[in-house]
């Protein structure tokens, strides 16, 4: 309740005083945008989520909030690709940060150009914000707790006319010659002074195949090509810096760029981050951490995506979604308190949704994992008489229930679904994008994806 009353309060000072978002900017001129991307976060996603979170406090939970839920501003975005009607990320993320709807699976290039064809992908290259960011001498930074080479993120900073070519052994032979790998590509990114911020998973993707995983010795690189491309990177400047795990992130000096790779492929779920053997920092960590190195310039441009939501929604395990879902909220809640609305946007969305269902009848406050229940706790059943859970899904590896002993509220439940498949899909229905800060009053009613982009752009340029 107070803390309801404390930020009724400041809305009402920001509305009155003209520092709400979508007000005029401050008159220093810096400008700084931040990009949350909940990788699969749709509208359902969002309300278990929030009632999660609420129940995790002992409370009912519906009637809570997430932090971006209370920002002013809010759109539904469609997101569907050139050439689907359901997204892949590689095309939704490219419609963000280029202005351009593109196909699935192709990074920041325009659809004249067919998946897989790297002749055509490099005659079709589309300039991506953090890009454009670099080259007008603003900081950069991207967060992620999925390879920093998987879709999402690679978007932002590689052109590729598919996505899974995160490592020179993805490439096919015949396009070698003219496209490089995504790890090749961050590390050669040919802006600025490159990308000033890197944290989140996907170490094999830049080490050789004969060289140990600092982590786990008994892994390796994944690159055939002998090259060792964080020892090229940091040898393009002695301030650079990277680590690999918890203790090494902590003791970062406070200047120099970072690249912080803290797993061989994707970070660890929430659930799962605090039994990591070297341990991972939070993705409000990470957040806090970017935010603080690239405050203190002209301005900067951050993408943090919690990535590991979609594949929890992937393998039909709302526990892991949901708690990644609550963390990616603290994240958003961090850097909130770290910025000024004057100077800077904050988008919250997703690229995509995914098949997550809420349904049932059970009453407030039932448990969101669980079966649903009446008000006085009886199971709900189905026509056959069975008892169903609250949540599921439309398809994936909970429709083959083969001697399921767990619990619904246990982390590794597979919530039910109604077709089977290896792997739960996206869903194309329009996802969220709540703003808040510089230009935030541009983001409203239903808006196709690629619009968000120059509502980020016209914050941190002054231009659309």
């Amino acid at each position: 309740m107070k803390n309801n009353w404390l930020k009724l309060v400041l809305s009402v000072f920001c509305a009155v005083f003209g520092v709400a978002a979508g007000a005029a900017p401050t008159d220093d001129g810096i400008r700084n945008v931040i990009l949350f991307v909940g990788d699969g976060m749709g509208v359902s996603t969002v309300t278990a989520a929030r009632i999660f979170a609420g129940q995790q406090r002992g409370e009912p939970g519906e009637e809570g909030y997430l932090s971006f839920e209370e920002f002013p501003h809010l759109a539904l975005i469609k997101t569907y690709n050139v050439d689907a009607q359901v997204p892949d990320s590689a095309g939704t993320m490219t419609a963000l940060v280029t202005g351009h709807k593109a196909r699935a699976g192709v990074l920041s290039i325009a659809p004249a150009a067919a998946r897989g064809d790297c002749a055509a992908g490099a005659q079709n290259v589309l300039t991506t914000l953090l890009e454009e960011a670099e080259q007008q001498g603003l900081k950069t930074g991207l967060v992620s707790t999925a390879r920093i080479t998987h879709a999402t993120p690679a978007a932002a900073y590689a052109h590729a006319p598919d996505r899974n070519w995160e490592l020179d052994a993805a490439v096919p032979e015949d396009a070698r010659e003219g496209c490089k790998d995504i790890a090749r590509q961050l590390i050669e990114f040919p802006y600025g002074d490159g990308v000033d911020v890197v944290l989140g998973g996907g170490r094999a993707m830049f080490l050789p195949a004969t060289m140990a995983d600092p982590e786990d010795e008994g892994l390796t690189g994944y690159r055939q090509d002998g090259r060792n491309l964080i020892e090229e990177w940091l040898a393009g400047d002695d301030a650079r810096r990277f680590v690999h795990d918890h203790a090494g992130f902590s003791a970062l000096p406070p200047e120099g760029q970072v690249i912080g790779l803290f797993e061989v492929s994707h970070m660890e779920h929430e659930a799962d981050r605090p039994n990591d053997a070297a341990g991972e920092p939070a993705l409000a960590d990470m957040t806090r951490f970017a935010i603080d190195r690239l405050t203190g310039g002209p301005g900067y441009f951050l993408i943090v995506e919690a990535g590991r939501i979609d594949h929890a929604h992937h393998a039909g395990n709302a526990y892991r979604a949901l708690t990644d879902t609550v963390a990616f909220a603290d994240a958003v809640a961090v850097a909130q308190t770290m910025t000024d609305p004057g100077s800077t946007l904050i988008i919250v969305t997703a690229d995509h949704s995914h098949t997550l269902t809420i349904s049932g009848y059970p009453a407030r406050g039932n448990p969101i994992l669980g079966f649903a229940a009446n008000a006085a706790g009886e199971a709900l059943t189905d026509a056959a008489g069975t008892p169903y859970t609250t949540l599921g899904y439309a398809n994936g590896p909970g429709a083959e229930r083969g001697g399921e002993e767990l619990k619904p509220t246990d982390r590794d439940y597979r919530q039910t679904a109604t077709h089977p498949m290896a792997a739960e899909t996206h869903a194309g229905e329009d996802v969220p994008a709540y703003a808040y800060g510089v230009n935030a009053a541009r983001v409203g009613g239903v808006m196709d994806q690629h619009e968000l982009h120059a509502v980020m752009r016209e914050a941190l340029f002054g231009a659309p």
